[in-house]
């Protein structure tokens, strides 16, 4: 599977221009497909559910071009029914394609079949068939009853009178109806039966099919007239904002990361309701200052504090909510999160189960969802999941402010956001690094040390793990070239750092990992890809503010790939067999400096042929040739080097 790795932040600030909302881009080019006329679309969203939907449109006979490399649009519309009579459309997992376009399809005339992912199956739509049903729609399930995929086939419509639909599961059966009903051009009315959710949608649904000509009559937020003779027609050039539930993130950075951070292409005016989690920020204790197309986030001196919420303004946006409670004081409760159920995933579910694994007290009900922050947030190994679940990913990122944070398949931020990850670092700051690498005995270990004693920094002593791995195998009866087995004994080691004293399940073992043997051993299973693998995040959750520096054979090139500073330490090799001979007789340990030469070229040799992050220097790293320095000298040169790169 893959991952991401993201490191602990220390402060955010700086400015993002969003990408835009994944809610009016499909729901634009639907009516663009449906209307009459050229429309020219600017600032569409680039993701994969809009590449969804466009699939879509074109295969139902709707031409559209790109302009260029731009997200500028042209779509030539239909006029009324899409003009392809007979389709088979995989929609993947785009609910703002397959509800909406299922509406327009029943109306259209013809036969078509609508599939996606497994999880698009599991997602609910009978609601919406049985108000398509009572227009005359005829919409079979080919799998479980209630939910896609659907087999659509020719039926004679029977438009007018009123059509009833629950508005508490979820909003988008509501728009769907709502946009296709047009396609009648009889008056038709829409009862809503019991409460309707995400009731901002339906704002973005109405104001929409207006600038397209067709303003419905809404009778509060239960009864909607979609008037008899009415037509699609292009406004000719249209925009689409910023999309305002991904503004959600950078803004609950700012809240928590210092700020400020400036969102842009949504702001006081937005038709999106999720423009109102600034509010929200805004209540927990946040500073926001809000323009026509921009908001701004910063932290207050008294920091944040938990809120209880009732969320049905904010269905979307809500979720940034339960991962910026992570940093506030007190519990925070969110309510009237129904519709969470049936997104991409069960999102209470999803949420609450991995919140728990950065140690968060969490309990969950049918509709909400409270969250009692921990004093340090924890992180394990196997990473925060993320059930193709684009909001996950991003939510969950809020908390690499309380540690290292591994993301597991992050590409699936491709549906709203591809390059959600480039754009949260370029306005965060992340603690610092200074890595240090280079061949056994070549002086960096204590180099590093004191390099970190002088900035006041944390220190990794990487061989240390491997050393300890070596250990832990030689006690287990595991022998040093078993990769599977020492990756599961590197995996689960029992380790505890404090200050100069090291335990290995709960026993001393400093001098123990220091022998000649151990560094042999540590030199063999660091060859190893699975136990490199196994190590790689235990590393990197060492690094903790105020900053770290690190030593070893890959702390630059794989470990902190993103270190500011990175030094190669090295030394001739008859140098570095003086020192560890010295090293050992300083000991009391009986020694010859043959030996030492020869086991030194071998671990030299071992280390960088080896096929996973062999030794070598980076194209980015200091070269440091400490045979003709003093530990003082060599301190000094890193420093500077630091210091120049801060």
């Amino acid at each position: 599977m893959e991952f991401l790795d993201l490191p602990p932040m220390l402060g955010a600030a700086g400015r993002v221009r969003l990408p835009g909302s994944k809610s009016i881009s499909n729901r634009t080019l639907l009516l663009a497909a449906l209307a009459e006329g050229e429309t020219d679309i600017r600032d569409l969203l680039a993701s994969d559910d809009v590449e969804r939907m466009l699939d879509a449109l074109r295969a139902l006979g709707v031409a559209w071009s790109r302009e260029g490399a731009s997200d500028n649009y042209r779509v030539r519309g239909a006029g009324g029914a899409f003009p392809v009579k007979q389709a088979d459309l995989f929609l993947g997992n785009a609910g703002t394609a397959f509800r909406p376009l299922t509406a327009a399809l029943a109306l259209s005339g013809g036969e078509y079949r609508l599939s996606g992912v497994p999880r698009m199956h599991e997602r609910p739509i009978g609601d919406l068939v049985d108000g398509l049903r009572q227009l005359g729609a005829d919409i079979a399930y080919t799998g479980n009853a209630g939910f896609p995929p659907l087999h659509i086939r020719p039926a004679a419509i029977r438009p007018g009178g009123v059509v009833r639909v629950r508005g508490d599961v979820s909003s988008q059966f509501l728009t769907a109806l709502l946009m296709a009903l047009p396609l009648t051009g009889v008056e038709t009315t829409i009862e809503v039966v019991g409460e309707l959710i995400s009731k901002p949608y339906i704002a973005i649904t109405l104001a929409l099919m207006s600038r397209f000509g067709v303003a419905v009559r809404r009778e509060g937020w239960e009864r909607f007239v979609v008037p008899g003779g009415a037509r699609y027609r292009s406004p000719g050039t249209i925009f689409v904002e910023g999309d305002a539930s991904s503004a959600s993130y950078f803004l609950a950075l700012g809240a928590i990361g210092g700020g400020p951070v400036r969102v842009e292409g949504v702001g006081r005016d937005s038709i999106q309701g999720d423009v109102r989690f600034a509010e929200a920020l805004a209540q927990m204790g946040a500073v926001i200052e809000m323009g026509d197309n921009w908001i701004e986030a910063k932290a207050s001196a008294s920091g944040l504090k938990g809120i209880t919420l009732d969320c049905n303004h904010i269905p979307d946006a809500a979720m940034t909510l339960a991962t910026t409670a992570l940093f506030a004081q007190g519990p925070t409760t969110l309510s009237n999160i129904a519709s969470w159920r049936v997104k991409e995933t069960d999102r209470i579910a999803a949420m609450a189960k991995e919140l728990r694994k950065l140690g968060v007290e969490v309990e969950e009900g049918g509709d909400y969802i409270r969250v009692t922050p921990a004093k340090v947030l924890s992180s394990l190994p196997e990473g925060i999941d993320t059930y193709d679940d684009h909001r996950i990913a991003m939510c969950f990122s809020l908390a690499a402010f309380g540690t290292a944070l591994r993301i597991n398949d992050p590409k699936c931020v491709g549906k709203t956001f591809p390059d959600y990850f480039e754009r949260l670092a370029s306005v965060t700051q992340a603690v610092p690094v200074i890595a240090i690498d280079g061949p056994s005995a070549s002086g960096k270990g204590t180099v590093a040390a004191r390099v970190a004693a002088a900035l006041g920094w944390h220190y990794l002593d990487s061989g240390a793990l491997y050393r300890l791995t070596a250990l832990a195998a030689r006690r287990a009866g595991v022998a040093w070239d078993d990769e599977p087995g020492v990756a599961a004994i590197a995996a689960k080691l029992d380790v505890v750092f404090e200050g100069e004293s090291i335990r290995l399940a709960g026993e001393e073992v400093g001098e123990a990992i220091r022998t000649e043997e151990m560094g042999t051993g540590a030199s063999k299973v660091a060859a190893l890809p699975a136990v490199r693998q196994a190590l790689l995040f235990r590393q990197r959750l060492f690094r903790r503010a105020p900053g770290l520096v690190g030593d070893g054979r890959d702390m630059g090139s794989v470990v902190f790939p993103d270190a500011k500073t990175k030094v190669f330490l090295t030394a001739s090799v008859e140098i570095r067999a003086d020192r560890r001979y010295k090293q050992l007789i300083g000991k009391g340990i009986g020694a010859t400096i043959q030996p030492i030469l020869q086991d030194l070229r071998e671990r030299d040799e071992r280390d960088s042929q080896r096929s996973v992050a062999p030794l070598r220097q980076s194209e980015d790293a200091e070269l440091l040739d400490t045979s003709a320095l003093t530990i003082e000298e060599a301190v000094a040169r890193v420093l500077g080097w630091a210091k120049s790169t801060s």
